[in-house]
């Protein structure tokens, strides 16, 4: 295995750990981790295969063992339940209906959700090759794929459903009362 193609893929493993941690820190160590892991055991690479989809497999399979080891989080900050501080991670609003935080709504997602929807519209994998980093069948990715997408379209649309709630309570409080008609 040359050096030239691994390097070439080291942005792409870049942007799939911050998409897949939340945290740049934790981020560069998946990757370092990855690199080595692809490292030690190049000789279980098959020349001809795609360099690419072993490299995602390798950090996806090391991404999973850490949450299970529960290394991931404890490297971070002291964890907060997201939905006990969702209006503190909220984007400053620039204009109305022009703040999304996609990274927020990404973390809320599952992990086994959120990987296969950054494979697919991130890294532009096709079903077969996020099966195959996964370890999944093609019908477990499409349907968690459904799922992260439905999900990321619900948690993008929360602030334009609350602040539409809080404009029709405000605008009730300022109306008159309602009249009735009597006979």
């Amino acid at each position: 295995m040359s050096q030239q193609p691994v390097v070439a893929h080291i942005p792409s493993l870049r942007r799939y750990a911050r998409a897949l941690t939340g945290d740049v820190w934790a981020a560069d160590d998946l990757v370092q981790d990855t690199l080595e892991r692809a490292c030690s055991r190049w000789r279980l690479w098959l020349a001809g295969t795609d360099l690419r989809a072993w490299l995602f497999t390798l950090m996806h399979n090391l991404f999973i063992s850490q949450v299970r080891q529960g290394l991931t989080r404890a490297k971070l900050a002291p964890t907060v339940d997201l939905e006990d501080v969702a209006d503190e991670l909220r984007a400053p609003e620039l204009s109305i209906g022009l703040a999304i935080d996609l990274q927020r709504c990404l973390l809320r997602l599952p992990d086994d959700q959120r990987a296969v929807l950054l494979l697919v519209t991130m890294e532009d994998l096709s079903y077969d090759e996020v099966a195959r980093v996964t370890g999944v069948p093609v019908g477990t990715v499409m349907s968690r794929l459904s799922r992260a997408r439905g999900r990321m379209r619900e948690l993008l649309d929360e602030p334009k459903a609350r602040a539409a709630t809080n404009e029709s309570v405000s605008t009730a409080q300022m109306t008159a009362p309602v009249l009735r008609r009597m006979k």
